[in-house]
């Protein structure tokens, strides 16, 4: 499917046409609590009261979406009668809107993660108000059930639609400014060196890793062209890994995410800073099939995209970056680690460049995180 990519250049013109004569008289809009005072959110709203159209409103969710909340998504986009879906908030909002569209024609009262996926037309427009997750580009949802992560993938999930705004980063707070341009950085990275990687992704990869540290200063200030440099190269990984999808770093971090409770992309470069050095010091373990030439060109590719002469200079940059966000990691008991290495996707592994074990995992996680004795919860 070709996405529409809409600006709001003109005062959200291609907006408003698109939703004219794409969108129907009722729409379902899941978004982030933030997203009524952004621009967009303002305009939508006065858009719609002009035009007659309802917007229901859709915010019972949390930043790591559980499934019975997507399911009260469902029940309320049918009771309601609407028409399509609009996303607008980070990486929770978009995979709760994914799985309400996707989940919307299936049996009532049965676990929608059982049953088998029947397509349907709803459409489904993103608007990222954040410049992390890239989920406005993919065709995957991470949802959480029992407790534990599940991988939804399935074309109907990639958006027809998408509203890049950069006016809508201006109010983010400091803490998830930070962790969604580690988290786009993350996916730039992970998308390159992915077994999955084709020429069309590197490409979409190098871009974005390039965007990120060209507009990386901007952005941390807070100014108006660092938010639209910066969108655009998250925009650009969510491309990369819509295609490569991504490998160890972000198979370690959901758990970090759901046991500490920190952002998603702080726990994917805490994973990805250890993975990097890692994967260089074991070449013996390489096992991506395009070989060793391929091996050296890669690494010495991805070293250049992070602005450094080596692959192992790139690793350097990455690790720089983290400690200038100045993000601590969290502090682990023995059973918390042993929970962390077993929750680990193995699906992830496998499209990692080289091989890990649940002993690498073990010593990866032990790295960065102090752990000792303590508690068995």
């Amino acid at each position: 499917m070709v996405q529409t990519v809409l600006t709001p250049e003109q005062n959200y013109q291609a907006l408003d046409r698109y939703i004219r004569e794409r969108m129907g008289r009722r729409i379902f809009l899941v978004h982030g609590r933030s997203f009524p005072r952004t621009k967009a959110g303002a305009h939508l709203r006065d858009f719609a009261e002009r035009q007659g159209i309802a917007l229901v409103s859709f915010t019972d969710f949390s930043p790591n979406p559980q499934y019975e909340a997507v399911i009260q998504g469902v029940e309320r986009f049918r009771r309601t009668g609407c028409d399509s879906i609009i996303a607008a908030g980070g990486g929770s909002a978009m995979d709760t809107a994914k799985c309400v569209k996707l989940w919307a024609n299936l049996a009532p009262g049965e676990n929608c993660l059982r049953q088998e996926i029947v397509p349907n037309q709803i459409p489904l427009l993103a608007i990222p108000t954040t410049a992390g997750s890239g989920s406005e580009a993919t065709r995957f949802a991470v949802i959480y059930y029992g407790g534990e992560k599940q991988s939804i993938a399935h074309e109907s999930c990639l958006p027809s639609a998408v509203l890049l705004d950069p006016s809508a980063l201006g109010t983010l707070p400091d803490y998830h400014r930070k962790s969604a341009m580690l988290d786009a950085l993350c996916h730039g990275v992970e998308s390159f060196w992915s077994v999955r990687s084709s020429q069309e992704s590197r490409d979409y990869s190098e871009a974005a890793i390039r965007g990120v540290l060209r507009h990386l200063d901007g952005y941390l200030d807070n100014r108006e062209n660092g938010w639209e440099g910066m969108l655009q190269a998250a925009h650009l990984a969510g491309k990369a890994i819509n295609i490569a999808q991504t490998t160890a770093g972000h198979a370690m971090s959901y758990k970090l995410t759901s046991l500490y409770g920190i952002a998603h992309g702080h726990a994917a470069a805490l994973c990805v800073a250890r993975l990097w050095p890692c994967m260089l010091e074991h070449p013996e373990r390489w096992r991506d099939p395009r070989g060793e030439g391929y091996r050296e060109e890669m690494l010495a590719r991805l070293g250049a995209a992070m602005g450094r002469n080596t692959p192992q200079g790139g690793a350097e940059a990455f690790q720089e970056i983290l400690r200038r966000m100045d993000l601590t990691a969290p502090v682990c008991t023995r059973e918390e680690l042993r929970r962390l290495v077993l929750a680990v996707n193995p699906v992830r592994l496998g499209n990692h460049p080289v091989s890990l074990d649940a002993a690498d995992m073990e010593a990866l996680y032990g790295s960065f995180l102090a752990c000792g004795g303590g508690r068995d919860d």
